[in-house]
């Protein structure tokens, strides 16, 4: 070793100093260069698209207007995916190991179907990317500065005034503007099943339950005698016995004395609803106490009433459906825009609010009030903690 270093450290007796300090010089540029020009092919769309397993990908990006706008300005690959900076744009490219090892050994979406399979779990890595850095690269092109809101729609221009007052991330508003968006039921649907495995693996022991789902009540231990109310997602219920797969539950919840007296609600004078009772269960209605709304000068009741429900999708925790709305209100009503806070609104506000925007979304009516229950008991007016 002490040669070896003698020889690397020994002058030169061939070549002058400043021979040996030009071919350095030269070999240096020369990287540079070749680094440079390989940044420059390997950052082209024509490179990013050259892969059979983007060709779907592209032809959704040929459709956006980031490839063909008015004012003929287009918005590259890696305009979007590659940060400006050198650092920014090693990191990405490190990165995309996971891409050429997909592509080559695992095959994970080399097929319009594997795509389609997959394609949430992509959107969210990318979403998740632009986030943790604050959307730098939408933000090389579309400075908040620079925005005249004169010509933005009353709309645009009050939610961009806001937007740029807190300095938001650009994909929390505009996630699908150059491919298209997931199924976003994906997510939140696998971890309402996985709570229904955890359901049946708990066998409904606890004395206090949550319903998972929506279920009927019966005034006896047969699912064959009629239906006499409803016990909507998220509510808890008190055993009182148990028959086979049957539980007898004691429910409670306030109704408005001077009203049909069929819908309770978790809290006086909040459309947060429990469940519906009729017939026998309805007869069964014991009062605990009666209460005026200060605010409306309604007289509420609380009331309990005891039924029959099947044990499957009943859960001893609540927490976990919590979680599980989280997920679904996350995926369902941030897919367009950023979505507010649950204790933004009351949680009689939350009914006009989500119903404002049934329409941009798809959920089964379980799914719905689920998510609405959620909102609700975390509301500003619920104490945000979501408790019963």
């Amino acid at each position: 070793m002490k040669k070896l270093w003698q020889m690397l450290t020994k002058p030169s007796s061939k070549y002058s100093i400043l021979a040996l300090v030009l071919v350095g010089i030269g070999i240096t540029l020369a990287g540079v260069v070749t680094v440079h020009k390989s940044f420059e092919f390997a950052s082209s769309t024509e490179f990013c698209t050259s892969c059979h397993t983007m060709q779907q990908n592209y032809e959704e990006y040929k459709q956006s207007i980031h490839f063909k706008n008015a004012s003929g300005v287009r918005a590259e690959c890696v305009d979007c995916h590659q940060p400006k900076d050198f650092p920014g744009k090693v990191q990405r490219k490190l990165g995309a190991w996971k891409d050429v090892y997909n592509h080559f050994i695992t095959k994970k979406i080399d097929t319009p179907e594997k795509l389609e399979e997959h394609r949430l779990e992509l959107a969210t890595m990318v979403w998740d990317r632009m986030k943790s850095q604050n959307s730098k690269t939408c933000k090389s092109c579309h400075s908040y500065d620079a925005m005249d809101h004169t010509k933005q729609s009353a709309q645009a221009a009050f939610e961009m005034n806001k937007a740029a007052a807190e300095d938001m991330n650009c994909i929390e508003c505009h996630k699908g503007i150059a491919h298209e968006l997931p199924n976003m039921a994906g997510g939140f649907q696998k971890d309402f099943e996985e709570l229904q495995v955890k359901a049946d693996a708990q066998g409904a022991v606890a004395d206090k339950l949550y319903s998972l789902s929506e279920k009927n009540i019966f005034a006896v231990a047969d699912t064959n005698s009629p239906v006499s109310g409803n016990l909507l997602p998220a509510s808890e219920v008190t055993v009182l016995e148990r028959d086979g797969d049957m539980l007898k539950v004691k429910i409670d919840g306030w109704l408005e004395k001077e009203g049909r007296g069929r819908v309770l609600t978790e809290y006086m004078g909040k459309r947060v609803f429990k469940a519906t009772i009729r017939g026998d269960v309805k007869a069964s209605e014991q009062l605990l106490e009666e209460q005026t709304d200060a605010s409306t000068n309604i007289v509420w009741q609380h009331v309990s009433v005891e039924g029959w429900i099947t044990k499957d999708d009943m859960i001893d925790d609540i927490q976990p459906i919590w979680n599980y709305a989280e997920g679904m209100y996350g995926s369902t009503c941030t897919a367009c825009h950023a979505a507010p806070a649950p204790g933004h609104f009351t949680a009689n506000g939350w009914i006009s609010s989500l119903n404002g925007m049934s329409a941009y979304y798809r959920l089964s009516k379980t799914e719905e009030r689920t998510l609405l229950k959620y909102l609700q008991n975390h509301g500003s007016d619920t104490g945000g903690a979501g408790a019963h």
